[in-house]
């Protein structure tokens, strides 16, 4: 028995006054024997469900009834109040209807308390109507052909199949089969440029969605590296890093302790801290870091 259906039934009930056992059963798509136990379920916990036989008969509910924690626990509530409300948030999903009629059942006061942008800072019309395109995508079973940036610096034009839309280490990443390399690929949202949709339609349950972590630009080995971080940048630090890899020192300063990818990424990583960071080990690091820092020196000395 699933309590969404039974929920569900409630609402319906409340919405449309009455239902036949039938109504209901061809809604949820389940036996008529199915629905009448769901109703003696409802009945059993206090719901004031009740039938009327005979012409013009059917399940019914008491008016006034307000569904509060007979059938859904207050955790239960939050809960789905909170799925709503970020929904409703995105800008991206129409939920202000039934989030308003679940508050009243709920008997909750409306608190708009989150916000959803899946903008960056600077690029919000530009990068909401890429996301639309890509959930349009998505949803409709369409392809799209985009401008590409992979992590080495590669730009490509890809045709892909987009199955799913993932947010994972703090970005959005498009799952899909690309039809470019004939197999499947994880994409980076904000290194997709130029994306459109196309006429060609495909049938997503013939596909399967990758993993996010076996993506491209993850590199396969891993570096046992430790941090030296002044003071003034704690706040990045707490916001970049696991609270279990940190050493707060008595003068503030941070000592951070982690696994990062062995590749060029970790030095364009490390060198955007500026002055803030120091490497402590492993040495073969801090050379590479001092050596990259004299180029940019080098640089920069060349055109004064």
């Amino acid at each position: 028995m699933q309590i969404n259906r039974l929920f569900e039934i409630v609402y319906l009930l409340m919405d449309k006054k009455s239902l036949t056992a039938n109504d209901l059963a061809i809604h949820f798509e389940v036996s008529k024997r199915t629905i009448l136990r769901d109703i003696e379920a409802l009945t059993m916990a206090g719901i004031p469900v009740y039938t009327m036989q005979g012409r013009g008969g059917g399940i019914s509910i008491l008016d006034k009834f307000v569904l509060n924690k007979t059938v859904i626990s207050e955790d239960e509530q939050q809960q789905i109040l909170f799925a709503l409300r970020a929904m409703s948030a995105t800008q991206h999903i129409d939920t202000d209807s039934i989030l308003n009629k679940l508050q009243g059942f709920f008997e909750k006061a409306d608190r708009d308390w989150i916000e959803v942008n899946f903008s960056r800072w600077g690029y919000s019309e530009a990068d909401n109507e890429k996301f639309d395109s890509l959930k349009n995508a998505v949803i409709n079973g369409r392809a799209i052909r985009f401008n590409y940036s992979s992590s080495y610096g590669e730009t490509s034009i890809r045709k892909v199949y987009p199955l799913k839309l993932v947010f994972r280490s703090s970005s959005w990443h498009l799952q899909a089969f690309c039809l470019t390399r004939n197999d499947y690929r994880i994409f980076k949202v904000n290194r997709m440029l130029n994306v459109n949709m196309l006429a060609d339609s495909f049938d997503y349950w013939q596909f399967q969605t990758p993993e996010v972590e076996q993506s491209e630009y993850q590199s396969p080995t891993l570096l046992e590296v430790k941090l030296y971080f002044e003071p003034y940048v704690a706040y990045r630090v707490y916001d970049e890093f696991n609270e279990q890899q940190i050493i707060k020192n008595a003068d503030g300063s941070l000592i951070v302790s982690l696994c990062l990818p062995n590749d060029y990424w970790l030095y364009d990583y490390i060198l955007s801290f500026g002055d803030a960071v120091e490497v402590i080990e492993p040495q073969e690091v801090r050379d590479e870091v001092t050596r990259q820092a004299g180029r940019i020196i080098t640089k920069y000395s060349s055109k004064t």
